[in-house]
């Protein structure tokens, strides 16, 4: 994760201001520790989307779980990808495979469709999970440590199913940062944007709009959509 935590301070390095990072999943993880040990002052304002230090074991064990599946095999088709989808997230509507399912996937050279993300970087996640006991323990103190040194704008977003992000984990961030704002998406899973893009959406227009259009906005607390 510090790797990619680094690729997103280069990024940052290169632009003419400070941009406001909004990172789900992976990306909320990366960021964390990016504005919180490695750079901090790099970021106007970091968005947590449904990821906080301390996340449910089992949860975290779906979603690789999900994303190991066919990561060396891949599928026959997009449709096929889609199938899979459905089957992960038996609460939504099925969807077919659509332009924006496309765009995470990549034809091989074999004709076959993959996964974007790096087969070893989940199977390492898988292997430490299974092999070390306390690896999570161990992250969630690295994140934990890197949420007590924000001092920038802060947001989390959360699926109000989530699997992965409790009411306990979220209490915990908000401790370790007290300045935290915090937004609960009903109904939707870890998978926020997917499952609730008009609220997300809404609840992040309204945080950068406050925060980065005027120097005297102030935090709102909690909020429910």
């Amino acid at each position: 994760m510090r790797d990619f935590a680094a690729d997103l301070v280069a990024a940052a390095s290169r632009l003419d201001q400070k941009p406001a990072l909004v990172g789900a999943s992976l990306g909320g993880l990366a960021g964390l520790i990016a504005a919180g040990e490695l750079a901090p002052g790099s970021f106007a304002s970091l968005t947590l989307v449904d990821i906080a230090p301390r996340m449910a074991p089992s949860g975290v064990m779906r979603v690789v779980g999900f994303m190991e599946e066919h990561v060396d095999s891949g599928f026959a088709s997009p449709e096929e990808a889609a199938d899979v989808i459905a089957r992960y997230m038996p609460h939504r509507p099925r969807r077919g495979a659509s332009d924006g399912l496309k765009s995470y996937l990549r034809q091989k050279p074999d004709g076959r469709f993959y996964w974007h993300w790096d087969p070893v970087f989940i199977r390492n996640i898988m292997s430490a999970r299974q092999g070390d006991p306390d690896s999570q323990e161990r992250q969630s103190a690295m994140l934990s440590q890197a949420a007590a040194n924000l001092t920038l704008p802060l947001h989390l977003i959360r699926g109000g199913s989530s699997d992965l992000v409790s009411e306990e984990a979220v209490l915990h961030l908000r401790q370790l940062a007290p300045h935290a704002e915090y937004t609960d998406i009903a109904d939707a899973t870890h998978m926020v944007v997917g499952d609730a893009n008009d609220a997300f959406s809404a609840a992040i227009v309204d945080f950068l709009g406050r925060y980065h259009s005027s120097d005297t906005a102030q935090p709102q607390g909690t909020r429910e959509l």
